[in-house]
């Protein structure tokens, strides 16, 4: 069985999921973490600068939505909110980045046009 890296997993992601370039309050973000093993999904509820730091840094609130849903708040610079670098906490590597979400409507909407069959959920009395 090949080894479990955060890269290998990002690659595999990036196949899946349509990353965005930024990031903002009301995005949902993809956060894989290598300690523990984790691929999440997180609600941006707020970013706002860092005005102690000389840098671009920034306090990042986000929702884990999992169950229960937990808060957190992270600094980080631009490149890391973004997707545009792995970045470590603790020693252990984390990537967060946005995604598109009209990305994932405009592939259904295009299988659907393609003769694919549309499952949705339906109310049964």
């Amino acid at each position: 069985m090949e080894e479990w890296t955060l890269e290998k997993t990002l690659d595999e992601l990036k196949k899946l999921v349509t990353l965005k370039d930024s990031t903002v309050t009301g995005d949902i973000v993809i956060v894989v973490t290598e300690n523990p093993q984790m691929v999440a999904y997180a609600l941006v509820r707020g970013i706002s600068r860092d005005t102690g730091k000389r840098d671009e840094w920034w306090h990042v609130d986000l929702l884990f939505l999992t169950v229960p849903p937990q808060p957190v708040s992270w600094t980080l610079r631009t490149a890391q909110v973004t997707g545009q670098e792995v970045f470590t906490m603790g020693g252990d590597k984390r990537f967060i980045a946005a995604i598109d979400t009209g990305a994932a409507q405009q592939t259904r909407t295009e299988k659907k046009d393609q003769g694919v069959k549309k499952y949705g959920l339906k109310l049964i009395k």
